[in-house]
């Protein structure tokens, strides 16, 4: 078949990359720069016998995903800002219960209202520990549209996979740009299948290996007994405030995500093998980093880039392989340091730091990148 290239906008590829991966629900509350996601699902989803419900608030939006994602439903929903707030407890219960969904978060400016209408890149520590407790998290951060259909059909393998909520952090640049996508084939897209059991007899909802494994989830309706609760539980869910019962199932969570870390990391890179300078991005701000890293090394300097694709599970084995010969980092993002409080974390002594933060909800231009690496060199 010919190759067809279509001009494509980073929320239309998220919302093509979410039908691809099995999408059937979606439910959402319309907040810009997300909007388009809910207004194409609302338009395909009736298509192919999914369902669309818009709900009075992202409260209610991410309710009702977890309510189809346990009767084995395929669930996303969208938001920005304010609304990500808002879905925080309801987040942490998926955490704890292990309910697979994606939500689409395409940063703005905050806090509160903030510009709605301007990039940002302020949700990166909120997508980690927005909600309260330790609990497991993904996050996968697009840096082009193609991208947004690639990390959003990998966001639903790996929640279904792992039972991790999963989040596909993009930013009002990379939601609203377009970019000529050549798509893959339907008919080569194979979609991961969430694990069941095989029989109701003598299911447990909550038993897995202790040392991080992953419980076979039955979908509600179909005979299998099931007692789902926010609550800390023991395997057949029921809730238990015995502190062994707390503590085996917290460690089990984390260990979830930390054993299968190296399945879920992803990044480019360029230019990393001989840097004495590195830069390290995600998103719309590693458009332009890229842009002054290449600029660099056309001058003489070594430079080298480091992108995200990936941001939580946080990488710090490719961190700390680059902090081992590049003497600084340049972390540019549109935050005042969210990711370069975890490179420097990780990197330790071993490699300077150099935070560029920008807040005024502009894009980085690629000289303002340029001139730090220069500086740094």
């Amino acid at each position: 078949m010919p190759k067809v290239v279509k001009l494509m906008q980073g929320s239309e590829a998220c919302t093509a990359g979410a039908l691809a991966a099995g999408l059937r629900f979606y439910a959402g509350y319309p907040i810009t720069p997300s909007t388009e996601v809910a207004e194409l699902c609302a338009e395909e989803l009736p298509k192919i016998g999914g369902k669309f419900i818009q709900m009075e608030d992202e409260i209610g939006s991410i309710a009702a995903c977890i309510g189809a994602s346990l009767t084995g439903k395929k669930v996303m929903t969208a938001t920005s800002g304010p609304g990500f707030s808002l879905m925080q407890e309801c987040l942490g219960y998926a955490s704890l219960c292990e309910i697979p969904l994606v939500i689409v978060n395409a940063q703005r400016m905050g806090p509160s209202t903030g510009m709605p209408t301007s990039p940002a890149q302020g949700d990166v520590m909120q997508a980690r520990w927005g909600t309260h407790g330790d609990h497991p998290i993904i996050a996968l951060a697009p840096g082009n549209v193609r991208e947004c259909f690639d990390l959003t059909l990998r966001a639903f393998d790996l929640s279904e996979k792992y039972r991790i909520p999963a989040i596909v952090l993009t930013d009002e640049v990379i939601s609203h740009m377009r970019e000529g996508v050549e798509l893959p084939d339907p008919a080569e897209v194979r979609p991961l299948r969430r694990a069941a059991p095989s029989s109701p007899a003598g299911y447990k909802p909550y038993a897995a290996d202790p040392d991080g494994g992953v419980p076979l989830m039955a979908p509600f309706g179909e005979g299998y007994r099931w007692h789902c609760t926010g609550l800390f539980h023991d395997e057949s869910g029921a809730p238990s405030g015995k502190a062994d019962v707390a503590d085996k199932l917290l460690r089990r969570l984390q260990l979830k995500m930390d054993k299968n870390a190296p399945d879920m990391w992803d990044n480019v890179q360029e230019g990393t093998e001989d840097c004495d300078i590195a830069v390290v991005s995600f998103g719309s701000s590693a458009m332009s980093a890229l842009s002054a890293v290449r600029r660099a090394r056309r001058e003489g300097v070594k430079a080298g880039m480091l992108r995200l694709k990936t941001i939580w599970p946080f990488p710090e084995p490719a961190i700390r392989e680059l902090a081992s010969r590049a003497k600084a980092i340049v972390v540019p993002e549109m935050n005042l340091g969210q990711l370069a409080l975890e490179v420097e974390r990780v990197a330790g002594c071993r490699s300077r730091v150099i935070r560029v933060g920008k807040v005024n909800g502009e894009l980085f231009r690629p000289d303002e990148i340029y001139d730090v690496i220069m500086g740094a060199k």
